[in-house]
């Protein structure tokens, strides 16, 4: 079974179709990279997969729990699906341990010392321990979003969505956040990230899926991808992207 299938799947808002019959599936431990201009429906696709947006048409399977039947408790479902946007979603109020706690907590009934212990060795992974009891507003964009990612491993997901977790961050900062993710992938958990950073793609995705107009184009292997990819359009976007 796979960790994440995605079948048929086409969403509308009003009249404007925005996916269009998307068919994939991510197996456990796969890294997948969703990549496409702006506008391809890319960051829908991927908030479709924990719920975060209602599709009209299809289905979607996590761990073999069907995202789009009404009866799925999908405050539950999410719990084990870590998610990281692309601006970090911190509670700006509360310290970095207590944003890493909280959910913990509230959602897998765990004590405040198991969550904050949790939460600290989470931290240090991602080279942060000494940010403890800080305040998000006190750290660099890159630090937030290390942050991010230790929050979201924090609840022992079974995958990780990232949708393009490095767009909103300085240059420099990018490769820190890219770094975390590398050594993710590299350690085996599943993943299916949105992003333009084709260096982390070429280094770490199993396959790429390139998606235009809300249609998935191409569903290769990064090998193939990044060798002939078979679309026109899909060629255009490379040398785009490829060339600086």
């Amino acid at each position: 079974m796979s960790t994440i299938e995605i079948k048929n799947i086409s969403k509308w808002y009003g009249a404007f179709q925005v996916l269009t019959d998307c068919t994939t599936q991510v197996e456990k431990g796969e890294v997948i990279v969703v990549c496409g201009p702006s506008g391809s429906g890319k960051s829908t696709l991927i908030k479709c997969v924990n719920g975060l947006e209602p599709f009209q048409q299809g289905d979607i399977f996590v761990n073999g729990t069907s995202v789009g039947d009404p009866k799925t408790n999908l405050p539950k479902l999410r719990a084990h699906v870590g998610m990281v946007f692309q601006h970090f979603e911190l509670f700006p109020h509360m310290t970095i341990t207590e944003n890493l706690s909280i959910a913990q907590i509230k959602v897998l009934g765990r004590s405040r010392e198991e969550a904050n212990e949790r939460g600290l060795k989470l931290l240090d992974r991602v080279g942060l321990k000494e940010q403890a009891t800080k305040h998000p507003g006190q750290l660099s964009g890159g630090q937030q979003q290390r942050v991010a990612i230790a929050r979201a491993l924090s609840m022992d997901p079974i995958c990780m969505l990232f949708d393009e977790p490095t767009s909103a961050l300085d240059p420099e900062m990018v490769t820190e956040v890219l770094d975390v993710m590398v050594e993710l992938a590299q350690e085996g958990m599943t993943m299916m990230c949105v992003s333009h950073e084709m260096g982390f793609a070429r280094k770490v995705a199993h396959r790429v899926i390139f998606m235009d107009q809300g249609k998935i184009v191409e569903d290769a292997t990064k090998e193939e991808f990044f060798g002939t990819p078979r679309s026109a359009r899909a060629q255009l976007f490379l040398s785009k992207i490829l060339s600086h």
